[in-house]
């Protein structure tokens, strides 16, 4: 209190000199001064309120332990892309034909090209009906060559797949001639498992700790990516693919959870963006071990050796001592912090660690229903819901737009994955220049200028030529495509930002809860975009594109600035911070009045 009377007292004496000088600008309104003193009050607020900020500070904001602690989720960060994007590489496409083995028991030296004519029905423009075959007939060679083959069936032998240059999920279960609605069900396993893994590791990490969850996840990664490799069938694939997919949020949720907390300041916004780099680096990383292996089998053998050491994470890694604070376990937050200490070559002074108590209540109770019961947490959460819906499902309606231009996965993959890495690295001057809430807002009004110039560029070489008769089809395809990868690096930007900007407005003791309600919107984004691309014209997706953006431009205004501010750990720690904001403004206000 005595601190709060200080900062009182110089806000008045500021009152005076800004008063003086109030008269040379004439109708400038206080708004900015008085925002630059809120600054100041949080900042002497967090200085006497925050006691893991000084105690972070005695500890080392950055040192070897922080280091180490930051390099150790970049690691589990690639191999998270890694097997997130593994499904776009295993179902290349394979040209297939009936499998008419049977004519070689009649014409053992037949060649292939020999074999497909005299057993495959061709279309009048000449090619090979690939789902069709002629059925076998008990003559021999010569009477098949002179009079041919009348009696037509489905395929009852399987199929072949003579121009087939890699090992592919297609010609290894036969997803072909009706069976391709079967990689659609892959997608929608894997929307499902990041679905259910959201709420599931959302409540695991806030409910067990940091520390759990991440080896779950880890543990996960390793049992089902290595074990990918070895599945039988297409419906084991799909399990597998399911706990990965939860594996994979359920690191994200928990890594993010624990470098918020370890961290401060801008090593925390520094952290968080390199970690989204990496998950960069992962794609490529992908990209090119997908191009050079011939067997789909091998990625998956590759990425589980690449998993496997993330096993040491058991010694090494340690727990956030905020959550530990918020569940009674305060002795074990006082060895963290003594061993963060020890490893950074610092002392932390006595007065600091016995100061880290518990309050009279003990233990910081919440649940999942305080997002309904407690305002302006509803309220912060379906802001960011929103502009987390948007950013998915625009990202992935773009992803799907390049597709259907034919552009090649590899290329789909690897020209977005390096354009991400410069545009999360330039968020890092973003928010050091203009905080959280602009850089939001300046990276969501880039994606919705690139989302309205889509709808003025055709839709492919016939489609909206009109628009641009004098243009060759080549020019415009190419044109559209950089479009999309610019709007995809706006966005890569944007969920850079927000991934830290929901992090920080969250409070600890829902910190992962939250994180995996707006991993949900998400979600539910990305099936939307994939529902609406397939059945409706492509101009609609890319129209709602635009409208989503400007909705979440908007909401975003709603959300509270978080530099320079103290991490919310309870539910009434961010009430009683905007209680005393009010009361400043007030007394700010009616002195300005006298």
């Amino acid at each position: 209190m005595a601190g709060e009377e200080n900062f009182k007292e110089e806000l008045r004496s500021q009152d005076a000199s800004r008063n003086l000088n109030q008269h040379k600008v004439a109708g400038h309104p206080h708004s900015r001064s008085l925002e630059m003193l809120l600054r100041r009050f949080r900042a002497v607020h967090t200085k006497q309120d925050d006691k893991f900020a000084n105690l972070l500070d005695a500890v080392g904001e950055f040192g070897t332990f922080q280091q180490r602690l930051v390099a150790l989720t970049f690691i589990p960060s690639i191999m998270s892309a890694f097997f997130m994007f593994a499904d776009h590489f295993v179902f290349t496409a394979q040209k297939p034909y009936c499998n008419t083995s049977w004519i070689l028991a009649v014409g053992p030296h037949l060649s292939e090209a020999e074999q497909l004519n005299l057993t495959i029905p061709q279309a009048p423009n000449g090619s090979f009906l690939t789902c069709l075959m002629y059925l076998p007939v008990p003559w021999n060679l010569d009477s098949i060559i002179q009079f041919g083959l009348n009696d037509t069936d489905t395929c009852q032998d399987g199929w072949i797949y003579p121009d087939a240059k890699k090992r592919s999920l297609i010609n290894e279960f036969d997803l072909v001639c009706g069976m391709e609605t079967k990689k659609d069900t892959a997608q929608i396993m894997f929307m499902a498992g990041l679905l259910i893994g959201s709420l599931i590791f959302g409540l695991i990490t806030d409910k067990m700790g940091r520390y759990p969850a991440i080896l779950l996840s880890l543990l996960g990664l390793i049992i089902f990516g290595f074990g990918t490799a070895f599945v039988n069938s297409f419906h084991l694939y799909l399990f597998f693919r399911f706990g990965i997919s939860q594996s994979v949020v359920g690191y994200a949720i928990s890594s993010i959870s624990l470098a918020t907390e370890w961290l401060v300041g801008e090593h925390r916004a520094h952290a968080i963006i390199l970690e989204h780099c990496f998950f960069a680096v992962g794609a490529m990383l992908l990209t090119g071990i997908a191009y050079s292996l011939p067997h789909w089998r091998l990625l998956f053998l590759v990425g589980g050796i690449l998993v496997i050491p993330l096993i040491s994470y058991i010694w090494i890694l340690p727990e956030s001592p905020r959550w530990l604070m918020m569940k009674g376990k305060v002795k074990e937050a006082k060895q963290v912090l003594c061993y963060a200490a020890s490893v950074n070559k610092k002392t932390i002074p006595s007065n600091l660690l016995d100061e880290l108590q518990l309050p009279r209540k003990k233990v910081t109770r919440a649940s999942v229903l305080d997002f309904c019961k407690n305002r302006q947490l509803c309220k912060v959460t379906l802001v960011m819901s929103c502009v987390w819906f948007t950013v998915s499902y625009t990202y992935f309606t773009l992803n799907l737009r390049m597709r259907e231009l034919g552009v090649s996965v590899h290329f789909r993959h690897m020209v977005p994955s390096i354009m991400e890495v410069p545009a999360r690295l330039c968020c890092i001057f973003l928010l050091q220049q203009i905080g959280r809430k602009w850089s939001l807002a300046v990276t969501l009004l880039q994606a919705i200028i690139w989302c309205l110039l889509l709808l003025f560029l055709p839709e492919g070489e016939d489609g909206l030529r009109l628009k641009w008769p004098r243009c060759p089809a080549t020019e415009l395809k190419s044109m559209t495509i950089l479009v999309l990868t610019l709007g995809e690096f706006s966005l890569a930007a944007t969920v850079t930002v927000f991934f830290l900007y929901t992090a920080e407005l969250l409070p600890t003791v829902l910190r992962a809860t939250g994180l995996g309600l707006v991993s949900l919107a998400s979600v539910a984004g990305a099936i939307l975009s994939l529902t609406i691309i397939s059945q409706t014209p492509s101009l609609l997706p890319i129209f709602l594109c635009c409208v989503l953006a400007i909705v979440a431009f908007s909401l975003s205004s709603l959300l509270p600035e978080t530099r320079d501010q103290p991490l919310s750990e309870s539910l009434k720690h961010s009430s009683q911070i905007r209680n005393k904001v009010k009361d400043i403004k007030t007394k700010e206000t009616s002195s300005d009045d006298v």
